[in-house]
């Protein structure tokens, strides 16, 4: 399986829209996400490289495995 490694905040974004998340919305540089059924939002920082942790940390609020994550990110690509 892929290492998780980080990337670009619109990515991301692209990634977990596509999982059927909606912006809600922003203050400062961080961007809140919204999906029916999750029960907090997820919260992407504007980096231009958003960390690891982060990325695991939204993965598991999102109820998304790495699996999931990886087949996103290869269609967002």
């Amino acid at each position: 399986m892929p290492k998780l490694v980080p990337i670009g905040w619109r990515t991301l974004e692209a990634v977990f829209l596509r999982a059927g998340f909606e912006f809600k919305r922003q203050e400062g540089s961080h961007r809140s996400y919204v999906k029916p059924g999750v029960a907090r939002p997820i919260v992407i920082p504007a980096y231009a490289e958003v960390p690891v942790f982060i990325i695991r940390n939204n993965l598991r609020t999102a109820g998304l495995s790495r699996d999931d994550y990886f087949k996103l990110l290869h269609e967002v690509r």
